[in-house]
């Protein structure tokens, strides 16, 4: 079953949200050369502490860190500890989560570390950015689930191929609904999968973590024996950009964005719902 929120509940994971969007902007400035995981593990532990609120990934079936560090060609789910030191010209993951009063907020931000990066780097960042977007955009009343999906996967099919040949979607993670729980129905592809029907209409109350992970080659993953970090099967280097959106009567919020997503929704002629905290 999908859950559906009230405006209550929504104002709360907008208060979760803001605290995950404070963590994202912490741990962007401690992203810097000679930093560890651990130690930014550490800034967003701090970021939640200071606001009152509690990990939702910290103990997530047994997870050992308050956020997810995936360096280079980690796609996802990467553990902070003291041995991975970030070097100039790596890219990290830093996929963070919150609880205020029972409820949840979920996002990811691609941040580049000192210098030296590759243009196909920068533009696979902002390929996948934008996607996320272009799913964002495509949640409004009356459209199903994978209409979402469907405009993931067209903006990035839709780009010029990088040197590499090819973006390869990654296959084996996605999108989540969201709210009381950190997982929750539905399951949201980054892609079309026919095979899946057309998904749960949306509807107002409904609330996704919209999450595209793409890499500059295969679509394949495999999973280390620590048992969560998830690297691509040819070592290519991946981004992953989330957010999580609320779908409301007045349109889309989005709920991790500082500003609930008003300005880029604005490029697509969208006006964002309401900030309930404003």
């Amino acid at each position: 079953m999908v859950e559906l929120k009230t405006p209550e509940q929504i104002a709360k994971m907008r208060a979760a949200g803001l605290v995950v969007a404070a963590m994202h902007a912490a741990c962007r400035e401690a992203a810097v050369p000679g930093a560890t995981t651990r130690e930014l593990d550490e800034v967003a532990a701090k970021v939640l502490a200071d606001h009152g609120a509690k990990p939702n990934f910290l103990g997530y079936g047994g997870f050992p860190g308050n956020i997810c560090t995936s360096v280079n060609d980690v796609v996802v789910h990467g553990i902070p500890d003291s041995e991975t030191v970030l070097r100039s010209g790596d890219i990290i993951s830093v996929d963070a989560g919150a609880i205020v009063d029972g409820w949840h907020g979920d996002a990811a931000i691609t941040v580049f570390v000192g210098e030296g990066h590759a243009p196909e780097l920068h533009e696979l960042s902002r390929v996948t950015e934008e996607s996320m977007w272009a799913g964002i955009a495509a949640m409004r009343k009356g459209n199903r689930l994978v209409d979402v999906s469907k405009a993931i996967e067209g903006y990035i099919r839709r780009q010029p191929r990088p040197a590499s040949g090819r973006y390869g979607i990654i296959e084996d993670y996605g999108g989540h609904g969201i709210g009381s729980q950190m997982h929750m129905d539905p399951h949201l592809l980054n892609y079309v999968d026919r095979r899946r029907g057309r998904g749960p209409r949306l509807v107002p109350g409904i609330c996704l973590a919209i999450e595209p992970m793409v890499s500059l080659g295969t679509a394949k993953t495999h999973v280390l024996d620590d048992e969560w970090t998830v690297k691509t099967d040819d070592g290519s280097w991946a981004c992953h950009w989330e957010h999580s959106v609320a779908l409301t009567e007045q349109g889309p919020l989005v709920l991790t964005a500082p500003d609930g997503g008003k300005a880029k929704l604005a490029e697509y002629g969208i006006t964002a719902a309401p900030d309930p905290l404003a």
